[in-house]
């Protein structure tokens, strides 16, 4: 924390209604990759979060009614400070989380350009005029914010998974309230600290950081204030948060587990592909909801796929993620990386060839060492269950049908990627394969202009691209009579 340039990003309390709120008891925050306490936080309670979104409610009608020139001023500004505290915001990401520095301060400029993305967009929330039935009538359609919005966020990315929620949040004249991820909540409030200095007005943005998950979350879904909840995390949580919005009818918007195919063909640049892979599935430890949890390559290129991704896994380096050249920091608790282990081992045992890895640094018990396996096959359980942790799995396949179908069996259905240099195949894969987002010759799919978001058990919803403001909006039909002279 020492090389902190601005220390007051360093916070300890939450932020609701413009100010900080301390609390009785606190919680640590803690270093994963050294196990070292970094700052103790006020522990928010279930009254808390009533405050909080009491004071987003009141801000509301204030918020909704700014021009939309200015609200796009403000979240213009804040866009700029982020960027302009890169560094720190960068630095507080890696010793709260643990991926290395340069992909933290990556996740700073990734979740500034959604902030930049919706400042944009808010001036551009159209409405429609319809041909109306009778001379005397005319059909207006108008679309406003929908109220106050709830969200939950989690430790992997904690905070571009914020500011892709809240700048479309506010882009679209709504207020929020958002639970970080007791792991991981400095860089939420870090961000408050910024929207404060932004001029984004009291009660507009709102952090509560506490560690009693399911009150607050009661609370977040069940208050009838709030208009909207926004969840990113666990398939199996988010069930339970639909239920209960539903007593108060949320709307609700979901983005949940994956477990995404990667798919190499015959007719691939196989180096391109492994630089793809690469990317796709160790950046933070592979602890993405969308990185590739399943790998397929065709028969005829396995041994020579193989060979060169093993040798291309060599450059990886684990360590603490502010030392040079690190690549690969820390999983985020211990039984995440038991988890882990655990799939790697049944896989072994049930006849996975294991190529390098396979086991915990000797130095540090949360650093998992990058993992290749070969001969997997469809019914072990490190091919059904989302990994979160740097393991490949290497299954064969023979036909573009056959990979299609293994591809497409699983509950989820988020991200998917496939290397081809046949442009028939390109359209007939794009097409066939049931996932949200596809990724055809790239393993980086994310982005400010796209549309991310899932289907089947990955959730529904939208955020980022123009697509992104739909679920913060309300549609409202004006019909105008007595028009006739």
């Amino acid at each position: 924390m020492k090389s902190l340039k601005d220390k007051q990003l360093l916070k300890s309390q939450s932020y609701w209604q413009g100010r900080w709120h301390g609390a009785a008891a606190q919680f640590d925050v803690t270093n994963p990759a050294t196990g070292q306490v970094l700052v103790r936080v006020a522990d928010a309670s279930a009254e808390h979060a009533e405050q909080a979104v009491a004071s987003a409610a009141g801000a509301f009608k204030e918020w909704a009614a700014l021009p939309a020139a200015e609200r796009a001023r403000l979240l213009l500004r804040w866009h700029q400070l982020m960027l302009e505290h890169q560094d720190d915001l960068g630095l507080l990401l890696t010793l709260e989380q643990g991926k290395p520095i340069a992909e933290a301060k990556g996740e700073i400029g990734y979740g500034a350009s959604y902030v930049q993305w919706f400042a944009e967009e808010a001036k551009r929330v159209y409405g429609d005029t319809i041909p109306g039935p009778a001379a005397d009538k005319r059909i207006l359609v108008l679309k406003q914010p929908v109220g106050v919005v709830a969200a939950i966020t989690p430790w992997n990315f904690p905070n571009a998974m914020i500011a892709r929620k809240a700048a479309a949040a506010l882009a679209a004249g709504c207020t929020f309230v958002v639970k970080p991820a007791q792991q991981t909540p400095l860089s939420a409030l870090a961000m408050a600290e910024l929207a404060d200095r932004a001029g984004i007005p009291a009660g507009v943005f709102n952090v509560v950081a506490g560690t009693d998950a399911k009150a607050i979350g009661k609370v977040l879904t069940q208050d009838p204030r709030i208009a909207k909840f926004s969840f990113t995390g666990s398939t199996q949580i988010g069930k339970q948060l639909i239920k209960q919005c539903a007593d108060t009818v949320k709307r609700v918007s979901m983005e949940l587990g994956g477990n995404a195919p990667f798919i190499v063909f015959e007719d691939a640049d196989l180096d391109a592909a492994i630089e793809g892979l690469m990317a796709s599935k160790f950046r933070n430890a592979g602890q993405t909801c969308v990185c590739t949890n399943r790998v397929f390559v065709q028969q005829g290129v396995m041994a020579d796929f193989t060979k060169k991704l093993q040798q291309a896994m060599t450059s990886l380096k684990l360590g603490v993620g502010t030392d040079d050249g690190v690549t690969i920091g820390p999983l985020i608790s211990m039984d995440a990386c038991d988890k882990v282990d655990e799939l790697v081992q049944q896989a072994s045992e049930q006849g996975a060839r294991l190529h390098c890895g396979g086991k915990r640094s000797e130095a540090e018990q949360l650093f998992y060492q990058p993992t290749l396996l070969t001969g997997v096959t469809a019914d072990m359980a490190v091919a059904k269950e989302e990994i979160f942790g740097p393991v490949l799995a290497l299954q064969s396949f023979e036909t573009e049908d056959e990979v299609i179908q293994q591809a497409n069996d699983t509950e989820y259905g988020l991200a998917a990627y496939f290397y081809s240099r046949d442009i028939g195949r390109i359209w007939r894969v794009s097409e066939g394969l049931a996932f949200g987002m596809v990724g055809v010759n790239e393993g980086i799919i994310s982005n400010a202009a796209a549309p991310f978001g899932g289907v089947k058990q990955s959730g529904y919803g939208r955020e980022g691209s123009s697509y992104g403001l739909d679920d913060y909006l309300d549609v409202k039909y004006v019909c105008l009579g007595g028009l006739s002279r």
